[in-house]
């Protein structure tokens, strides 16, 4: 017996593998799925891994997007979020949806585009993953050829750069450089748990507004 991918029930922060898929079933799953749904998704050589993010999840990617957007608009650095867009390679047999990413050299190549196929687009300049439930596969990316690469965890802020092929953790942001972007992350993320998110972009401005000339 054959169980339909709506008959399946996932509790957030709950994950489901899917193995042996080949790339014409992951094609129809992604389809049936459609855009309006709450989990992400994470195909890579044959298995897809599906994963209800929990609320905690939504509220982190929320305030780290708003000060990535605050941060490139204060230093007039053009840009296009494409939020959890799916990005694919069926040549690399690799598919992935970041919680949120952002062009910004390449933000050009992606105005106006509404689906994005990584066999001729240039994939983000930034990705980011709220690792709470240790989703994120670094292989994923790294084949996808994601530059840099943000994962926040119960510890706080890593960044990964791509170089020679591999992801190296950083202290410091390619895209950001010269700004503590690890410390602003992390404790903006604490202020919004703590005071709330409108207290913690508050005080982010309020240190933007005195360190941007310094930077």
């Amino acid at each position: 017996m054959q169980l339909a991918l709506e008959q399946i029930i996932l509790n957030p922060g709950q994950q489901l593998l899917l193995k042996e898929l080949n790339w014409q079933k992951f094609e129809v799953i992604l389809s049936e799925l459609g855009e309006s749904r709450a989990s992400r998704l994470s195909y890579s050589n044959g298995v897809l891994e599906i994963m209800v993010p929990l609320p905690e999840h939504e509220k982190d990617k929320e305030i780290i997007g708003d000060i990535i957007k605050i941060l490139l608009d204060a230093r007039k650095i053009n840009f296009e979020p494409l939020g959890s867009t799916t990005f694919k390679n069926q040549l690399m047999n690799q598919a992935v949806e970041p919680d949120a990413c952002f062009y910004i050299q390449n933000y050009q190549a992606v105005i106006g585009k509404n689906r994005l196929n990584l066999e001729v687009d240039p994939p983000p300049d930034l990705a980011i993953e709220i690792d709470i439930t240790s989703r994120t596969r670094l292989d994923n990316y790294k084949l996808l050829g994601v530059p840099e690469l943000w994962r926040y965890t119960q510890n706080g802020l890593e960044i990964n750069v791509l170089e020679g092929g591999e992801y190296i953790e950083s202290l410091s942001s390619p895209n950001f450089p010269n700004i503590p972007i690890i410390e602003l992350i992390n404790q903006a993320v604490a202020q919004s748990q703590q005071l709330g998110r409108s207290e913690a972009i508050r005080n982010f401005k309020n240190w933007l507004r005195d360190n941007l000339d310094n930077n």
